[in-house]
Parts: C-alpha cells; structure tokens; sequence
C-alpha cells in the first residue's frame, strides 16, 4: 500500500502519519518510512544533530501494527488507541536519509484489546523494539 492507500485504511493524517508504504505478508505488516530531515519532529531534535525521537518511533510501530488492525473484522470502524508499552529498547539512533523498516505481529487478542510486538531498524540493524497493546474504541 503507498500513502494514499495508508489513507484510506489508518485514522491518521499529516503530519502525524508516519508510514510511506506498508504491505500484509502472512500474519506481519512490513512498512516503511524514509526520513528526508524536513520532519516537524526533528525541528529542535536536536540542532545540528538530528535524530527521530524515540516516541516517533513507538508511534512509527504503533501506525504499522494499525495495518493488522485494520484488517480485523471487528476493528472496522474503530479507532485504535494506544493503551500500553512494554519492554520498549532503542538500539540506535535514526537520522535523515534513513530508511526505516517496520515488522510487527498481533500476539493476541482479547475483547476489544490488541497485544503486538514490533521492531524497527534501518539496513537490517535494529533501531527499536516495542511490545504494545491498543485498544479498538468505536464511536457512540
């Protein structure tokens, strides 16, 4: 999917979305994300020595895993809200020019709450790993 697909199945928007492409192979979402350096998020992050937040990347993870999601019948109409994050671990930094790759698994379900696990990295070196739960809340 290219960013106007992303569109059409994610609740998120620019500049918040955070995904350039993303495809479904067997239970995992892969997604990618190229940083150019004119991200918002690296404006003051740091002077002269950009570097992606680490809650940009958690959020990066969370968009991807929100492919799977919405592949669920009963995620339809939901929006997904982020409810935990668990053993989160930053490997190395992510600058501009970088092209982060995204892999996460739903490891189970329960109710309305979604448990996943994800890794980004950047030329097969790990960057962030994050286990995460959401929860699908439908509007009244």
């Amino acid at each position: 999917m290219n960013k106007e697909e992303l569109k059409e199945l994610l609740p998120h928007r620019e500049p918040m979305l955070l995904l350039d492409e993303a495809e479904l192979v067997g239970d995992e979402a892969h997604g990618k994300i190229t940083i150019t350096g004119d991200e918002y998020f690296l404006q003051g992050h740091f002077p002269g020595n950009p570097v992606v937040p680490g809650v940009i990347q958690c959020e990066m993870l969370a968009q991807n895993c929100c492919v799977l999601l919405m592949g669920d019948e009963e995620a339809r109409g939901a929006t997904p809200f982020y409810t935990s994050l668990d053993k989160v671990r930053f490997k190395r930094p992510v600058r501009p020019g970088d092209t982060v790759d995204l892999v996460c698994t739903i490891t189970r379900a329960r109710g309305p709450f979604r448990f996943a696990t994800g890794t980004a990295s950047v030329n097969g070196e790990v960057c962030c790993r994050a286990d995460m739960s959401f929860a699908l809340m439908h509007e009244k």
